[in-house]
């Protein structure tokens, strides 16, 4: 595969204490005791203010969501979740529960979906801020208990227990007790923000729309200083809408943007080929299974949709095409799941095997 080379240019800016720590007093839930959020939040059991909740008739289905689903997840326990435009939908093997209507939750569409360390699950809202979910209660936080946005397009666990938010409006640090608040003017490169890791460094990545934003918590701060800096192609050149980042298991980073799979190689930065275009359509998921293998979804050519593409370090394989593929998994037995426009489907590596959960039980 011919690989295109360009040059890195990359600076880390000092950055340390930020202002705009807000404390954090959200709403509990309890799904044994109520079915209903207290009245001071609204549009509980409407879809007044987000006009993409799909409202199904079922609670308890043998078939999946039918609707857009963006992310999966399989928790510790085994169970799958799933991110969809009819809210939390839960799959334990047999059935479907759809948790939004059951337990009396916000009518808001279901983004980003995260298991933190102590086991607890987070839900992002588009509108309706995030769920924290520590399998009995339900907590509630929105822009009343300090988040800067109220759309959650990603989350993240940092190596110190803090989670970060992504929204549409900037970043959130929770720490347990505050929110700490970035937007553009603390150096972030847009305040849309699509995906959030942490290297093994420690220092942690963000893409924007306007390119990818570095912070690194353990640097010293300088009074005016801002937090973020910005990484670039070379000194004319930022990469555009980036949709993800991760860290892979060599301590590459791996950038899914307008500008295509892009591949930044830290140890190689002193080489002059610390950054490899690789010449894919546009990735908006990047997943690293357990084998090394990288899985994308990549836009087709406009208006053909998208095609889930695996890359073994030396050619790019086309698995399955759909209208939109959405977040890409790996469940423990090396299952590949994605979220399509109209629910979930699962890929089996083992027998080349695609199974559309939208139509239940076969």
């Amino acid at each position: 595969m011919k690989k295109l080379v360009i040059i890195l240019t990359l600076g880390f800016l000092s950055c340390g204490h930020e202002s705009k720590t807000i404390p954090g007093a959200p709403t509990e839930i309890n799904p044994a005791e109520s079915k209903t959020i207290p009245a001071a939040q609204p549009n509980i059991n409407s879809t007044v203010g987000d006009p993409s909740f799909v409202v199904v008739q079922d609670t308890i289905s043998t078939h999946g969501p039918r609707s857009i689903t963006r992310n999966v997840l399989q928790d510790k326990n085994g169970i799958f979740w799933f991110a969809s435009w009819e809210g939390i939908v839960r799959y334990d093997g047999k059935l479907f529960t759809n948790v939004t209507l059951k337990e009396g939750l916000r009518h808001y569409h279901i983004f980003s979906i995260l298991e933190d360390t102590k086991g607890n699950l987070w839900f992002g809202t588009i509108g309706g801020g995030v769920y924290r979910y520590d399998g009995k209660y339900f907590t509630l936080f929105t822009t009343n208990e300090g988040l800067t946005g109220s759309r959650i397009l990603c989350m993240h666990e940092d190596k110190a227990g803090n989670i970060w938010f992504g929204t549409g409006e900037g970043v959130s640090r929770y720490d347990g007790r505050t929110f700490t608040n970035f937007t553009k003017q603390d150096g972030l490169g847009d305040n849309f923000v699509s995906s959030i890791v942490q290297d093994r460094t420690g220092k942690l990545w963000f893409g924007t729309n306007g390119g990818v934003s570095c912070y690194d918590p353990s640097a010293t701060f300088i009074p005016g200083g801002k937090s973020f800096t910005t990484f670039t192609i070379n000194e004319d050149l930022s990469f555009h809408n980036v949709r993800s980042i991760i860290e892979d298991k060599a301590g590459n980073i791996w950038i899914g943007s307008q500008e295509g799979l892009s591949r930044y190689v830290p140890s190689a930065r002193t080489g002059g080929k610390s950054i490899t275009n690789f010449p894919t359509n546009f990735p908006n998921f990047i997943l690293e299974d357990k084998a090394g293998n990288l899985w994308g979804a990549e836009t087709n050519v406009i208006g053909s949709g998208m095609t889930l593409t695996r890359y073994d370090g030396r050619s790019f394989t086309k698995i399955a095409s759909d209208k939109q593929i959405f977040g890409i998994a790996e469940d423990r037995g090396g299952a590949i799941w994605f979220g399509t426009a109209n629910g979930v489907r699962r890929y089996d590596p083992a027998t080349s095997g695609l199974k559309d959960f939208s139509d239940g039980p076969k």
